[in-house]
């Protein structure tokens, strides 16, 4: 018995562990559904919850209906999607953390000064996720490429900032990474093959900053590099997005890329 109060589970993508007499079950199964909404599902019937969770459909039945009981989850009867009310989880985030509340400004004082735009994002699993982004200057002349929009979740394969953080993992990380998360290809130019990603990974590291063009969204290229954190640890990656029509990789790179490694510097002392 008291091997079984000591027994530990951990979560592949985070290595947190937890006694397995401490872990919710019907939690994670309930957070679990509301995870597979997403941008490309943003309706989901029993039978797609049931196979997108693993759950029986019995059971994604269950928990579908309590989410919709609770307020998280809106039906018409069939199909179930996400409520508003789902928002309040994010902006008490966006509200209460630090990192946020202290990049938003650096990141406007960016704006204000080359009227591009830039973000703040962080890694979830196979996403990387915005959670902070400056206000565009003009609104006449403002562009909207995939993973400019708040909260906004990108594959991590395909964007500058995803790979910053992706390069910053262990390598064990990485490789457990590609198993859990195989290397998609959204256009022609996204890197599919693990051995050159590795590799890259290894590059950017090395050189602490990326530069991507055209992997996610055609006509479209973009310069990340790191914010580190407590303990020398990356926990971030701070990124400029920009059609390939409105500025070069030159110009990224020899203008654009010491501003973002003075800000990352700067958000580096406050957090």
């Amino acid at each position: 018995m008291a091997l079984r109060q000591n027994r530990l589970i951990e979560n592949p993508q985070n290595k947190k562990r937890i006694r397995h007499e401490d872990f919710v079950a019907g939690i994670s199964k309930g957070l679990a559904i509301l995870d597979s909404f997403g941008s490309e599902r943003h309706r989901l019937n029993i039978s797609q919850a049931a196979e997108k969770t693993g759950m029986t459909r019995a059971a994604a039945r269950r928990h579908l209906l309590t989410l919709e009981y609770l307020g998280y989850l809106e039906s018409d009867g069939h199909f179930f999607y996400l409520s508003p009310k789902v928002l309040r989880f994010s902006g008490s985030y966006i509200g209460g953390a630090t990192l946020p509340k202290v990049s938003q400004p650096l990141l406007n004082l960016l704006t204000n000064q080359t009227s591009l735009i830039y973000s703040v994002m962080v890694l979830d699993g196979y996403e990387a996720i915005t959670i902070a982004r400056s206000a565009a200057m003009q609104q006449e002349d403002r562009v909207n490429p995939y993973g400019l929009t708040l909260g906004n979740r990108l594959p991590a394969h395909a964007t500058s900032a995803g790979k910053i953080l992706l390069a910053y993992l262990s390598t064990d990380e990485q490789q457990q990474w590609l198993v859990h998360y195989p290397l998609q290809r959204i256009t022609k130019f996204t890197q599919t093959n693990n051995a050159a990603f590795l590799k890259l990974l290894n590059t950017i590291k090395e050189r602490e900053w990326c530069y991507s063009s055209e992997e996610h969204e055609l006509g479209v290229h973009a310069v990340a590099v790191p914010i580190y954190g407590q303990q020398n640890k990356v926990v971030a990656a701070i990124n400029i997005v920009s059609p390939t029509t409105r500025t070069t990789k030159r110009y990224l790179i020899e203008h654009i890329l010491p501003l973002l490694q003075d800000t990352a510097r700067e958000i580096r002392r406050v957090i």
